[in-house]
C-alpha cells in the first residue's frame, strides 16, 4: 500500500509497504488518520455482474450481499472443476486443466455466455483493454484471488464491525462518503489511472526499465496534484520499484494512491454512470469517465 496524508495545503506520500494483517489494516488506517477521514482506493473488484445478481442473488445490494457472507464461508472455495460449480461457489479455476473455457464458467453459473461473467467497468473502452471478470482464478490477468483475499479476510469483518466501512459507489458518491473518523473504500484500477493521470507506460510495467522510465512523468503528476514524495518513494520511483518480482506491485499501488488524489481534487468524478445497476450491484472503478465498449 502507498499513502497520502494531508498536511496544510500539500498531501505527503509515502513509499509503498507491506499492508500487514487485514484484520487490523482499517483500524490501522484510522489511527493514522488521526480522526480523520480515510479514502482507501483498492485494486479489487467491488461488485457482482448484474447478470448474476439478478439471477442467484436475492440481498438488497452489493453491501447486503458482502455481510451475508459471513454464514457463508463456502462461497470463496475456488472450484477444482465445473462440475462443482454453482452460485454458492462461483469461483473457478484452482488449477489450469486442458478444455476449460469461460464459456463453459458461465454455462455453469446459468448465464448465457462468458459476456455476463463481467462487469460493465470490467469490458474494453477507448481508452483501455478489459479486466478480467471477477470470479477467474486462473493466470496474470486474473482478479478473482485478490476479491477472495479482500472480501472474506478484510471487508466481510469489518462490515460486521460496530464502526463499518462505507462502499463507494453503493452507499453514496465519495465525497459525501469521507466523514471524520470514517474509512470510504473505492475500486481502483491502475490501468485505469494510468490515462486519468495522462501517462502511459513504453513498454512493460513488468520491467524494471520501463517503470524506471516512468519515474520523471510520475513525479510531475504527483507534483500537479499538489503532492510531494517522501524521500523514500522519490528513491523507489528513481530505482524503477525495485528488480524483484513485486515492484509491479509497488507501482500499482503508487497509482491507486494518485488515482484517488485525482478524484479528490476534482479533476475526475467521484460518481457513476445513471444505471442503478451499477450503483446497486456492479459498482465502477473510481475516476472513470469512459463507458464500455
Amino acid at each position: 500500500m502507498t499513502l497520502a496524508r494531508r498536511e496544510g495545503e500539500v498531501w505527503r506520500v509515502t513509499a509503498p509497504e507491506p499492508a500487514g494483517d487485514p484484520a487490523t489494516l482499517l483500524a490501522r488506517l484510522g489511527d493514522a488518520a488521526g480522526g480523520g477521514a480515510v479514502a482507501f482506493g483498492a485494486d479489487v473488484p467491488l461488485g457482482l455482474p448484474r447478470a448474476y445478481a439478478a439471477l442467484h442473488v436475492r440481498e438488497a445490494d452489493f453491501p447486503s450481499f458482502l455481510r451475508g457472507l459471513a454464514a457463508r464461508p463456502e462461497f470463496f472455495a475456488v472450484c477444482a472443476s465445473v462440475a462443482e460449480i454453482g452460485a454458492g461457489r462461483p469461483f473457478y479455476p484452482a488449477r489450469g486443466l486442458a478444455g476449460m473455457t469461460r464459456t463453459a464458467h458461465a454455462a455453469a453459473l446459468g448465464l448465457a455466455g462468458a459476456a455476463e461473467l463481467c462487469r460493465a467497468c470490467d469490458r474494453a473502452t477507448a481508452e483501455r483493454p478489459a479486466g478480467a471478470p471477477l470470479f477467474w482464478t486462473l493466470g496474470a490477468n486474473q482478479s478473482g484471488k485478490a476479491a477472495i483475499a479482500f472480501w472474506r479476510d478484510l471487508l466481510v469483518p469489518a462490515l460486521h464491525a460496530p464502526d463499518p466501512p462505507a462502499l463507494w459507489p453503493f452507499e453514496g458518491d465519495l465525497g459525501a462518503l469521507l466523514a471524520p473518523g470514517r474509512v470510504a473504500i473505492a475500486e481502483t484500477y491502475p490501468a485505469e489511472a494510468l490515462r486519468h493521470l495522462g501517462l502511459r507506460f513504453a513498454g512493460s510495467k513488468r520491467r524494471r526499465a520501463d517503470r524506471q522510465a516512468l519515474a520523471g512523468p510520475l513525479a510531475t503528476a504527483i507534483a500537479r496534484l499538489a503532492a510531494r514524495p517522501d524521500p523514500a518513494l522519490a528513491a523507489a520511483l528513481a530505482d524503477g520499484c525495485g528488480d524483484d518480482p513485486a515492484g509491479e506491485d509497488r507501482i500499482d499501488s503508487i497509482l491507486g494512491v494518485l488515482c484517488v488524489l485525482n478524484v479528490l481534487a476534482g479533476h475526475r468524478p467521484d460518481g457513476v454512470p445513471a444505471d442503478p445497476w451499477l450503483r446497486r450491484w456492479e459498482g465502477w472503478v473510481l475516476g472513470q469517465t469512459a463507458h464500455p465498449r
